[in-house]
């Protein structure tokens, strides 16, 4: 199986039963909200996204390889634990750096709307 063929797998499904053994163990992240080094640290993360957010899901559009770059396309939407449950989507893309052993050194996602597109989604909707 390749790296392409698991990554597919754990978008499906994602956040359950990532395979972090792709990851360098000081690997580089970032988004519009985080930015750390280290695996233990990217754990965490899907463990919160795990623990507080409702039917999450991660919807690849398009994955491509070319040399020792992987590249995302993606929805990420979830329900937020808000008394009126509000639903979350962001559409965006990430960009995979592997290393000479083949894992993950880098994991930079980007987002195709601003954290204020994102804030209002969460909004109570006004009449």
């Amino acid at each position: 199986m390749t790296i392409i063929d698991i990554i597919k797998q754990d978008y499906q499904r994602f956040p359950e039963d990532q395979t972090y053994n792709l990851y360098a163990q000081n690997v580089y992240f970032k988004d519009p909200l985080n930015q750390f080094n280290g695996v233990e640290r990217y754990k965490q993360m899907i463990g919160f996204i795990r623990q507080w957010f409702i039917d999450v899901q991660l919807d690849l559009h398009d994955i491509s390889q070319a040399e020792n770059i992987i590249k995302t396309r993606w929805t990420l939407s979830w329900t937020t634990p808000l008394p009126w449950k509000p639903r979350v989507s962001i559409p965006g893309w990430s960009e995979l750096k592997l290393n000479s052993e083949g894992l993950i050194s880098s994991h930079i996602d980007y987002w195709d709307c601003s954290r204020l597109d994102v804030v209002k989604q969460i909004l109570p909707k006004t009449r």
